[in-house]
């Protein structure tokens, strides 16, 4: 995935979860939005070098959007979660995500299992429709991936919208996009938040399948690259 143009600063706080004040090269300070709703665990802290895209929409109340954040020297992350969904589509449309190949047709945001939509809904003539859910990662441990980074009862109720979808014959599946090149492998974050990592464990006996991919980042494109093994 191409990015747009990026503009380096250097971030000098995230605050009100979705605001990040960021002093830019020519000594600007500015607001940029951060589009991520987890705690971000080493990817915000003040003094680190990040990038922003601008929009030129002038409707937005913020032009900026936190995209890059450099969590170690020469570590980037892409902490956008907003583009994870876009970033998986595009590697299982080139074949990338080998787990999820042989479909024809890829559609996005499709309501199932009553109020919830799937990230994507992969179908294709002979098989059973394939369910996934997207999750961006980004807190990385000694070269293990881990999701969530902070507590998320919406995601344990999405395990188990995909339970009922495997249940009745559908494939269901979990992507866990890793946007940081440093992650070895990928496991629960148990001690953050022990509800989901039952919850996960549980579904996988009753058939859904968990598959984590790491992405190459650069502060021209980001692309998943990597299958990371999966330990549960």
């Amino acid at each position: 995935m191409r990015l747009p143009p990026l503009t380096p600063g250097v971030l000098l706080r995230r605050y009100q979860r979705f605001l990040a004040e960021v002093r830019l090269e020519d000594g600007e300070v500015v607001t940029a939005h951060t589009a991520n709703t987890g705690r971000m665990t080493g990817v915000a802290e003040p003094g680190s070098r990040v990038w922003l895209s601008r929009a030129d929409n002038p409707r937005r109340k913020l032009p900026w959007t936190w995209e890059l954040v450099e969590a170690r020297p020469g570590v980037l992350v892409g902490i956008n979660t907003l583009r994870a969904n876009a970033l998986v589509a595009e590697a299982v449309e080139g074949g990338v995500i080998s787990e999820l190949s042989g479909y024809q047709r890829l559609r996005r945001e499709v309501p199932y299992a009553g109020r919830h939509r799937i990230d994507l809904l992969l179908e294709g003539e002979g098989r059973p429709p394939c369910y996934v859910e997207v999750k961006n990662t980004t807190l990385v441990e000694a070269g293990v991936a881990r999701f969530p980074d902070a507590v998320s009862a919406r995601a344990t109720r999405h395990l188990h919208a995909l339970a009922q979808m495997a249940a009745q014959g559908a494939r269901a599946a979990v992507v866990f996009c890793v946007q940081r090149g440093d992650a070895e492998r990928f496991a629960p974050a148990d001690a953050i938040d022990p509800a989901y990592s039952r919850a996960l464990r549980e579904v996988a006996a009753e058939g859904v399948e968990f598959v984590a991919y790491r992405a190459q980042v650069s502060a021209k494109a980001v692309c998943l690259d990597q299958a990371l093994p999966v330990v549960l």
